[in-house]
């Protein structure tokens, strides 16, 4: 089954409201689809005869190890897509050797979430993603849950100080999961009566200082998620980042930005190596992500195609996505003449419709 077979699957199985939650972005949703059409933009030059008889696709980023350059990005509420939520989606990554990034809105907990991936491959890699909280004890405290349930690196949102304006949830009237699905993570944390949920926090009070004082709790390397300005990713860096997320929060943010894709060119050249840059919105085929990767990227984040593919199928169809987006990739390699990840480089990118 195809994506689009999958999407369409999922759109008819899933109520309306929530399917409308996962496949909007904010205000009129044009950055929501130009973060797809930005892929349209570009194409690859192949290089030949470079000899190129096996591929190594794995990747290495910080605490963790990839059988491909496709991570799993970090989406919310995964068991409004099916009974298992996050649990499944653990599973099938983790038995596709793709690192997981748990989000800090899932309805299943972080030590359940880890433990489901490592009951399915035992050197599992899951990533912890949240959002610093304006009181340090509440940040500190996720932090600490993160670290016992066996991740290996923190992922920190950072293009959210206000909630983007949702406009079918708006219009749907969607403020609420349904009773017995809830933001596990955020339950029973400092400040709380026993048993109550915190909210995810959106401040823009938050600054570097706060990322700081992160950094000063966990030993754990820290990746930036949201930068779209080199300027900020020079920034990361200097502050101590372990990596750089280009994303615009899959096009749920600000509605005036640009495609992350268009940003990642110049967010690498800043970073100039020095961490690993990481890129996700609109990546739906092995090809872009063999773009990201020639434009810069170290790896590639994928949401929403693992999500339709919970609805759809559940953990079985999020194994056939990634297990396809990784062939298509290694196939895709294999065309443009390339041995390794690192054979994807900028020359080979050119815009569709011309060689330069």
């Amino acid at each position: 089954m195809t994506l689009r077979a999958l999407h369409e699957t999922a759109r008819r199985a899933l109520d309306p409201v929530h399917y409308d939650y996962v496949a909007g972005g904010a205000g009129e949703e044009r950055v929501l689809a130009d973060n797809e059409r930005a892929f349209d933009r570009y194409a690859l030059l192949p290089r030949v005869l470079r000899g190129s008889a096996r591929r190594d696709t794995s990747v290495d980023l910080p605490g963790a190890r990839g059988a491909g350059p496709v991570v799993v990005a970090p989406t919310a509420f995964h068991r409004l897509m099916h009974p298992d939520g996050e649990r499944a989606t653990a599973r099938a990554a983790a038995a596709e050797g793709a690192v997981l990034v748990t989000g800090a809105a899932a309805t299943v907990a972080v030590g359940e979430v880890a433990a489901a991936a490592r009951e399915a491959a035992p050197g599992a890699a899951v990533w912890f993603q949240l959002y610093p909280h304006p009181r340090h004890e509440v940040t500190e405290a996720l932090v600490r849950r993160a670290e016992e349930a066996g991740c290996t690196a923190l992922v920190v949102t950072v293009d959210s100080p206000v909630f983007g304006r949702h406009t079918r949830d708006l219009r749907n009237g969607f403020t609420d999961l349904p009773p017995g699905c809830a933001a596990e993570n955020m339950r029973d944390l400092p400040g709380a009566p026993p048993g109550a949920l915190t909210d995810i926090p959106m401040s823009p009070a938050l600054s570097w200082r706060d990322f700081d004082a992160l950094l000063g709790t966990t030993s754990l390397p820290v990746l930036v998620k949201g930068v779209l300005h080199p300027a900020d990713a020079l920034l990361a860096v200097e502050h101590g980042a372990a990596g750089i997320v280009v994303s615009n929060h899959g096009g749920r943010q600000c509605d005036t930005v640009p495609a992350a894709l268009d940003c990642l060119p110049a967010v690498a050249e800043a970073v100039a190596g020095r961490v690993p840059v990481l890129l996700d919105g609109g990546v739906r085929r092995g090809g872009d992500v063999a773009v990201a990767l020639a434009l810069g990227a170290a790896a590639a984040g994928v949401g929403r195609p693992v999500l339709w593919a919970l609805a759809a199928e559940g953990e079985a169809g999020v194994r056939r996505v990634l297990a396809e987006l990784r062939d298509d990739y290694d196939h895709t390699l294999a065309l443009c003449g390339g041995a390794r990840n690192a054979d994807l480089t900028r020359d080979m990118v050119v815009p569709r419709g011309g060689t330069r």
